[in-house]
């Protein structure tokens, strides 16, 4: 009999940005990313090896090369700061439901499972806090990082900027603060079947801004995470206060039908509903609401589908989680 150790890492998707809250506020949804980690003891056939396995969005193209995969990369870089390596043999298995590319923070989710492999793997006993430093180093975005690992609705930013990845990272790279939820706000996530790439979203963005655009989120930004804590939601206030000038303006060539569904889609029409915005650098939009999920879904897939003809969409109704990511480590005697 030889011990065989067994951990499921899991961590959830994100939306980013939440209106006027542009790379500051994130928000955890209740769609996880899982990562399966199961380490042999050595001496046994294929003892250097490390198998990688991949099932669920993108799986027809995604790297299985553990130098390259964006979670094997990112646990290998941890490990390199300590003078470590994967232990071997070890079986890496990772389950990915988060749509590739669609604005709900897949590539965060898992630069944090990254770190969270490192972690138990090199039995490293890094905190949180400090896990977020490292974090920070490959993802320079605190929002749906931030939101990743914490869980919850929270606001963040960076304190110093990312340094070299050869490197171990300072204490205290970026900060951040739980905000309330109310509880009975859901979010339904339309879901394009396309990927915009971040980084031409953010290319479509504008150098400088107007100080009356700035003024106008600022303001907006704190109401809005007063309004989205108190219980029961004012759902007029929280959709005034969800309107932006700094990103959605600027990408909303990227998304069509995106002007139209926050322009129309509003408490008054659809009851249950408090707000509508572009989820991170999009295309999926995020309706929040307290009920009549699927009329308010059913008339955005409308919209869409007129402004965008041959591109379906899929939805998804999710909760707020207040639990970020977790690592379950079990261990488990088998016969070799």
């Amino acid at each position: 009999m030889t011990r065989v150790s067994f951990a499921r890492i899991t961590v959830p998707a994100t939306s980013a940005n939440i209106g006027p809250g542009f790379d500051v506020l994130g928000l955890a949804l209740s769609l996880y990313l899982t990562v399966e980690v199961t380490i042999y003891p050595p001496g046994l056939n294929n003892r250097d090896s490390v198998k990688l396995t991949y099932e669920g969005d993108g799986a027809e193209t995604m790297c299985l090369i553990p130098e390259k995969n964006l979670v094997t990369k990112t646990a290998l870089y941890v490990l390199s700061c300590f003078g470590r390596d994967f232990p071997k043999p070890i079986a890496i298995h990772i389950k990915n439901p988060i749509p590739l590319g669609r604005g709900l923070g897949s590539s965060g989710s898992a630069v944090v499972a990254g770190v969270a492999l490192a972690n138990f793997v090199g039995d490293l006993n890094l905190s949180k806090e400090r896990m977020l430093d490292f974090i920070l180093q490959i993802e320079s975005h605190p929002d749906n990082v931030v939101a990743a690992l914490m869980g919850g609705f929270v606001a963040g930013y960076l304190r110093n900027p990312p340094r070299s990845l050869n490197t171990q990272p300072p204490i205290g790279v970026g900060s951040y603060v739980r905000l309330g939820w109310a509880k009975e706000i859901k979010a339904i996530a339309i879901i394009p079947q396309f990927e915009l790439a971040t980084e031409k979203a953010r290319k479509a963005l504008p150098l400088k801004y107007i100080k009356e655009d700035v003024i106008f989120n600022l303001q907006r930004l704190t109401i809005l995470t007063a309004a989205l804590s108190r219980s029961p939601p004012d759902a007029e206030k929280i959709y005034e206060a969800m309107q932006d000038k700094v990103h959605q303006p600027y990408r909303k060539h990227l998304i069509p039908g995106l002007p139209e569904i926050i322009e129309t889609i509003t408490p008054s029409s659809h009851p249950g509903l408090v707000g509508v915005c572009l989820s991170g650098a999009g295309p999926t939009i995020l309706a929040l609401a307290t009920h009549n999920f699927d009329q308010i879904a059913a008339d955005a897939q409308k919209i869409f589908a007129r402004q965008s003809p041959g591109i379906d969409t899929v939805v998804k109704l999710l909760d707020i989680v207040e639990d970020g990511c977790e690592c379950r480590i079990e261990f488990a005697e088998e016969k070799l």
